[in-house]
């Protein structure tokens, strides 16, 4: 079982930036982020294959947030740039054993403790 650990979170003005950081026990799996505003379902944001040669965006975050992967380092990141009202959430870390077939979160086998973004606006 791969224990996830999120940090990077805090509070931003809308416009700013944040790198979230998702430190792994293992790697060994292809790796995402999801995120959960008060009062609404877990959602996708982004994901990242084993490589880090494939990634998967979210429609609402593409072109300002990036996913990456440093598997010497078992970390995974996520860039989040032009941060808006709406990104405020729990952002958690996911590992999936076998790459995801939707964004479903019954695709994901493995979650972090989550990390509180706020934007004000």
């Amino acid at each position: 079982q791969v224990q996830l650990v999120e940090s990077g979170g805090g509070l931003v003005q809308a416009g700013g930036s944040l790198r979230l950081s998702c430190a792994a026990s293992d790697l060994n799996y292809y790796m995402g982020w999801f995120r959960q505003a008060p009062g609404k379902e877990r959602e996708f944001v982004a994901a990242i294959s084993w490589s880090g040669s494939s990634t998967n965006y979210a429609d609402s975050v593409k072109g300002r947030f990036t996913i990456s992967r440093d598997n010497a380092k078992n970390t995974v990141y996520l860039q989040m740039n032009g941060l808006a009202f709406e990104d405020t959430a729990v952002y958690y870390c996911a590992a999936a054993l076998r790459p995801p077939r939707s964004t479903s979160t019954a695709e994901w086998d493995y979650w972090g403790q989550g990390t509180q973004v706020t934007v004000s606006s």
